[in-house]
């Protein structure tokens, strides 16, 4: 391999001659080889977007040489074309604030517009890294920018359409289901009946709720704290250059962005926190709507069995014939990886000193991960699972004819102990409550059959 030589404030770096990143990102490529993680694209392409508009802004404000600012601008968006993505190599655990990703960054696109202008990489008299790329800004501004765009976007273009994709999938089963009464469950213990409709209309709840969690959390994201340069005060920036880059921002993310509070954005994260809670919270509701599918599919002969799900694999390697509900276990899994980043964004968000928060490579990490995996996990829960979800009528009605909690139905007839007695009488006799009712002579017949038709019991 060929290299070149490069110079920063530590001395000489050896620079593989082809790579567009310069010294400090090699330096932080040989520092941390930890978890073989990258940096998320969505960051990056995010911090691409914070490049160019900055370069622009810029230009507007008289700070900036059009030749270069230009060549930034087209460099930043071939880099957001998709090419030259190997160039972006750091490990996700590395030094703090996120001073590496910015430099990996400032660097591809100097040497790309470099390049541009008919130089050859690592010629920082034509464009540099630090004085034409990261102009106007700090790791400690453009970082938190980034990490809010990518995270806004990720969450608005990939994970909202997947879980209001679901909420419609559930909302269509509900309305399938509307008219099968089945057994009620409370304490993993028979209970008055209901309909499979309305069981299913408490899970579309839970997503439409988590999808208004997140939209509200979400919202918060588009407030950056581009301009406060340092430690908030802009210096170096201008009051210019901060307009300026929030309408080219805005205009290249497609989105309504505005301006934050530098000081409070930059040394908190209680946004972001508040991001990766409604996450949880998502996971929470689609883990409970996961296990609850495991449970009504359990059996086909020991278990539940009022619903089928679709049969998308083998289950044993032993076991011939066994089918499990592997797509609600995809699902449950990441949930779980989902509260467990949340856990990790919460002690990173609590342990900022003073003017920085230095952990947002690891916050940015796993508030991305977690919008990833949950989208794609929700759109393969919904397409191979929700969507192809049958009733077992037949095992409902069984189940539902064994009912004792429909004694329930008789208590304003004739009170509560009298009817806990039956309860108990049919459940020691084996016999049904109406049986039982029969026998001790409660009320004739047609009366009790009319009261404890379990279709009345529903109201």
């Amino acid at each position: 391999m060929r290299y070149r030589n490069e110079k920063d404030v530590l001395g000489k770096v050896r620079v593989p001659a082809d790579a567009y990143y310069g010294s400090e990102t090699m330096r932080a490529y040989n520092n941390f080889q930890i978890s073989g993680m990258k940096v998320s694209m969505d960051l990056i392409r995010a911090y691409l977007i914070v490049k160019s508009a900055a370069a622009a802004a810029n230009m507007k404000a008289g700070k900036l040489d059009v030749r270069k600012g230009n060549a930034i601008i087209k460099a930043c968006g071939i880099l957001l074309s998709g090419k030259l993505s190997e160039n972006f190599i750091l490990d996700v655990f590395q030094a703090g604030a996120g001073t590496s990703i910015n430099m990996n960054v400032n660097e591809v696109v100097a040497n790309k517009a470099i390049e541009l202008l008919g130089g050859k990489k690592g010629d920082y008299r034509i464009v540099h890294p630090n004085d034409d790329v990261n102009m106007s800004q700090s790791t400690n501004d453009s970082m938190p920018t980034a990490m809010r765009i990518a995270i806004f976007l990720k969450i608005r273009d990939t994970l909202l359409p997947e879980l209001d994709r679901l909420a419609k999938a559930i909302g269509s089963k509900e309305k399938e289901f509307k008219s099968i009464v089945k057994l009620g469950r409370t304490h993993l213990q028979d209970a008055v009946p209901l309909t499979l409709g309305q069981e299913f209309s408490g899970y579309a709840y839970a997503v439409k709720s988590a999808i208004g969690y997140i939209e509200k959390a979400n919202a918060k994201m588009t407030k950056l704290p581009i301009g406060g340069t340092a430690v908030g005060t802009g210096l170096n920036a201008g009051g210019k250059y901060r307009k300026a880059v929030i309408k080219e921002l805005s205009k290249m993310a497609r989105a309504k962005l505005s301006l934050g509070s530098t000081f409070g954005e930059m040394s908190n994260k209680l946004d972001e926190l508040e991001v990766s809670a409604s996450l949880r919270e998502c996971a929470v509701a689609l883990n409970k709507f996961a296990n609850d599918l495991r449970l009504l599919n359990s059996g086909p002969g020991g278990g539940i069995s009022e619903i089928k799900l679709p049969e998308v694999q083998p289950g044993s390697s032993i076991m011939p014939g066994k089918i499990n509900p592997s797509m609600a276990e995809m699902l449950n899994m990441v949930c779980f990886q989902v509260i467990g980043n949340d856990l990790a964004v919460n002690e990173a968000a609590g342990a900022g000193q003073l003017e920085l928060n230095v952990y947002m490579p690891l916050i940015a990490f796993d508030l991305l991960f977690s919008i990833e995996i949950l989208a794609n996990g929700t759109r393969a829960f919904c397409e191979k699972s929700v969507k192809g979800i049958k009733a077992n009528e037949i095992r409902i009605r069984k189940n539902l004819e064994g009912d004792l909690s429909i004694a329930t139905a008789l208590t304003p007839y004739i009170g509560y102990a009298k009817a806990a007695e039956i309860a108990r009488r049919a459940f020691l006799e084996g016999k049904s409550v109406m049986q039982v009712c029969i026998s001790m002579k409660i009320m004739d017949r047609k009366r009790l059959e009319k009261i404890l038709d379990p279709k009345n019991a529903l109201k």
